[in-house]
């Protein structure tokens, strides 16, 4: 059934961050965030996630592909309405970066397909108005 397939397979991926000071060395280009991570699976059938693809962009316009299987040691089975939530984190040279990705699923029917990661901002306390 053309159209189908958007509504059976369907992922939403919401993302919070923080700043983390007291890991973080400003005045030696370090700039540590945590990124909180919770999947949902708003479609009809079961999904696996199997692997990751990350765009990790600082303030200098400098892009970092971070690529694997999992997430946190993780392949979590998703079934519908089912939520899984985790958190990683990163290190920019900059107070300001984004990150966006997205994560393959297997559908308990084989049916392969991409979970998107929307951009969102890393960014230090009172860096951005």
């Amino acid at each position: 059934m053309p159209g189908s397939n958007t509504q059976q397979y369907q992922i939403r991926v919401s993302v919070t961050t923080d700043y983390v000071k007291d890991q973080s060395e400003p005045d030696n280009g370090r700039y540590v965030f945590a990124y909180h991570i919770t999947l949902e699976n708003t479609g009809s059938v079961a999904a696996r996630l199997l692997t990751r693809h990350w765009y990790i962009t600082d303030g200098n316009q400098q892009v970092q592909e971070v690529a694997g299987e999992g997430v946190v040691g993780q392949q979590p089975h998703l079934a519908p309405g089912q939520k899984y939530a985790y958190s990683s984190g990163c290190m920019l040279e900059t107070p300001v970066g984004t990150m966006h990705g997205s994560y393959h699923m297997l559908a308990d029917d084989d049916h392969e397909f991409e979970a998107s990661i929307p951009v969102f901002t890393l960014s230090v306390p009172g860096a951005l108005h």
